[in-house]
């Protein structure tokens, strides 16, 4: 029975009823108003029509406890010049330990909960390792380095040559993939709608192209594995404004 728990309403036990009293009412938690919080915690009690024993002996019991502290704290005390204020114990000190320890699990709790909201909003896997296709070249310093910039900097080479701007629109690549498609049999891979300048130019607009396909749904597509070709299809009986690659 020691991992039951049973929440009621907003407060999971006589000790977060009385924190929350007291943070509503905005008072020193080292200097509680029994008289207030008593008054209040009966209250509650009062308006709870239908809870379990178990629970209830737990509210009725720092309920009790709340009264004895009153009764405590009313009754005057017998005179002990011989003992200094600072001696006498306070009936509320226990019952302040324990709401200033429960403070600070409920505390610890909260962050917690906004650490796992925050988290569970991204995954996780373990890292893979993928293989150069040109591996880095080994050996070189730091020096070898600067010199091979110096070498190209102080170079005379002046040959150059103006490269012409390919300019491919999204409607020219649509063109080119319902076309392919419907010559290839209504499937084939996606670098194989890479016909034109090959450029990578052309290959942006061609996923954007495809991503304008897969939104009208006239195509559909599909990758077998993790870093695989994605392969495009028609989908069934779209043939429709096929127009010719230019």
């Amino acid at each position: 029975m020691d991992n039951y728990k049973i929440r009621l309403e907003v407060f999971e036990g006589p000790l977060d009823l009385l924190l929350h009293l007291i943070e509503k009412n905005q008072l020193d938690i080292y200097d509680i108003p029994i008289t207030l919080v008593t008054e209040q915690y009966l209250n509650y009690l009062r308006t709870m029509q239908e809870f379990s024993i178990d629970v209830a002996s737990e509210f009725l019991l720092m309920a009790a406890t709340l009264l004895q502290i009153k009764s405590r704290l009313l009754l005057p005390r017998p005179p002990k010049p011989e003992v200094e204020e600072d001696e006498l114990i306070d009936p509320r000190q226990e019952l302040v330990e324990r709401l200033i320890e429960y403070r600070k699990y409920k505390e610890v709790a909260r962050f917690l909960e906004e650490v796992r909201s925050v988290r569970e909003r991204y995954f996780s896997r373990e890292p893979q390792s993928l293989d150069l296709e040109i591996p880095p070249p080994v050996g070189l310093s730091l020096d070898d380095l600067i010199l091979a910039f110096a070498k190209v900097w102080e170079s005379d080479a002046e040959e150059f040559a103006l490269v012409a701007h390919d300019e491919i629109s999204v409607q020219d690549k649509i063109s080119d993939i319902l076309t392919l498609l419907s010559q290839g049999q209504g499937k084939l891979e996606f670098f194989q709608t890479i016909i034109r300048s090959r450029s990578r130019n052309e290959v942006v607009t061609a996923f954007i192209a495809l991503l304008e396909l897969v939104r009208t749904k006239r195509v559909v597509v599909s990758q077998e594995n993790r870093f695989g070709p994605i392969y495009l299809k028609l989908r069934d009986g779209d043939c429709s404004n096929v127009l010719p690659a230019s």
